[in-house]
C-alpha cells in the first residue's frame, strides 16, 4: 500500500451528515458521528465538517452547531465547522451568536462554513424562516454582510452597536463560502475568502466553479492566495467488488430523494433487492459514476485524478454507507492512500 501515496500532499478532511440507517435510530447516529470524529482525529485528519439539512429522516445533522459543540469536546485536535450553515434559514444574529460562542469555547479550532441554498424543501424552508417572501440571490451577500459585522470589536471612540452579538465579537472563526455552482465560487473569490465546492452532487460544475473562483480572487486579510477544498463522496473498501456493494445504499437513498420520497438509509440488501426500472438503473448508476468508489488502488487513482484536474488544495470525503464499521475502514483505508 505504501507505493500507493497520492503524489501531492494535501490536507485531508471530513464532510459527516450522521446518517440514519434503516433499523436504526438518529441516536445512534450521533453517536456514531462522535466515533468518526475521535477516529479520524487518530487518523490525522485535519478538519471535520457538519451539513445542515432539514426534514430528511435519514440525516440527523439538522442542528449543525450544537453537533459541533459535541464533537469539539470529544477531540481534541480536529478543526470542527459547519458544511454549511445555510444563510437563508437563520438569522445572521443567531448565527453569529452560536459561532462566537464555540469559537470562545473551543478557541483556534472552529470553522464557520456558510451555504447560500435553504437545503430543503420550499415548504421546510418556510417553517424555518416564518416569511413566504422568496429568497433572491441578492439577499446573501447582504445577510453576509450583516453576519461579519457583528464578530467586528468595537475600537476606541467607535459608537456601540444598538445590536451586539455576544459573545462573537474577538471570536470569529475563520469564515468560509460553500457552493455547488459558480455563484458562491465567485463571491468567495471578490471577498477573499476560502471556498468549498460541493463535487460530491455536483461534479458537473466543479472545475468551471474553481475557475470563476480563482480569475476572481482578491488578496483580503484572510487570505492572500486562492484556497480551495473540494469535497467529494469516497467509498474505500478492501476489494472493488465490496466497494461497490456498500455504495448501493448511497444510490438508492439519492434516487429517492430526487423522487420527493427521503427516508432512513436502507441497508445494502435492501438497495440491491429494489426493483430498479431502466430509467432509475441510469439515474442511479450516473450519481454512482462521480463517486470515488473501490479498493485502495481504484480509490487511490480516483483520488489522484481528482487533485490533478481540480488542483485542489485540500480534499474533503463524504462517505455515505449504511454500517458504521465499514465507514470507519472507509476513512482508514483513504487516510493510508494519502500517507
Amino acid at each position: 500500500m505504501s507505493n500507493m501515496a497520492l503524489s501531492r500532499a494535501v490536507p485531508l478532511s471530513v464532510l459527516d451528515l450522521a446518517t440514519v440507517t434503516n433499523g436504526s435510530t438518529a441516536s445512534v447516529a450521533l453517536r456514531n458521528t462522535l466515533d468518526l470524529a475521535a477516529q479520524t482525529e487518530k487518523l490525522g485528519y485535519h478538519r471535520f465538517w457538519l451539513a445542515e439539512h432539514h426534514n430528511m429522516p435519514g440525516v440527523a445533522s439538522s442542528a449543525p452547531a450544537v453537533l459541533i459543540g459535541q464533537v469539539a469536546a470529544v477531540t481534541k485536535t480536529l478543526r470542527v465547522g459547519s458544511g454549511g450553515v445555510m444563510l437563508p434559514n437563520h438569522p445572521p444574529l443567531v448565527v453569529a451568536e452560536q459561532f462566537g460562542m464555540l469559537e470562545a469555547l473551543y478557541p483556534g479550532r472552529i470553522d464557520l462554513g456558510i451555504g447560500r441554498a435553504p437545503g430543503t424543501d420550499p415548504r421546510t424552508a418556510h417553517a424555518l424562516r416564518r416569511s413566504t417572501a422568496p429568497l433572491s440571490a441578492d439577499d446573501f451577500p447582504e445577510q453576509l454582510t450583516e453576519l461579519t459585522h457583528y464578530f467586528d470589536e468595537i475600537g476606541p471612540g467607535e459608537p456601540e452597536p444598538a445590536v451586539r452579538a455576544v459573545p462573537a465579537p474577538g471570536n470569529r472563526p475563520p469564515l468560509w463560502l460553500l457552493g455547488s455552482s459558480g455563484y458562491s465560487a465567485q463571491l468567495a473569490g471578490l471577498m477573499g475568502l476560502p471556498f468549498a465546492f460541493a463535487h460530491h452532487f455536483s461534479a458537473e460544475n466543479t472545475l468551471p466553479a474553481l475557475r470563476l473562483y480563482r480569475d476572481n480572487f482578491r488578496p483580503s486579510a484572510e487570505l492572500d492566495r486562492p484556497y480551495a477544498m473540494v469535497c467529494a463522496s469516497v467509498i474505500a473498501a478492501d476489494s472493488d467488488e465490496q466497494a461497490r456493494w456498500l455504495a448501493g445504499p448511497g444510490g438508492l437513498s439519492f434516487l429517492r430523494l430526487r423522487s420527493g420520497r427521503p427516508g432512513l438509509i436502507p441497508t445494502e440488501r435492501e438497495a440491491a433487492d429494489y426493483p430498479y426500472s431502466p430509467m432509475e438503473r441510469e439515474f442511479v448508476e450516473a450519481r454512482l459514476a462521480s463517486q470515488i468508489i473501490g479498493g485502495p488502488e481504484q480509490v487511490a487513482a480516483g483520488m489522484e485524478q481528482l487533485l490533478a484536474e481540480t488542483a485542489a488544495d485540500e480534499l474533503m470525503v463524504t462517505t455515505m454507507v449504511a454500517g458504521h464499521a465499514d465507514r470507519l475502514r472507509s476513512y482508514e483505508l483513504v487516510a493510508k492512500i494519502a500517507g
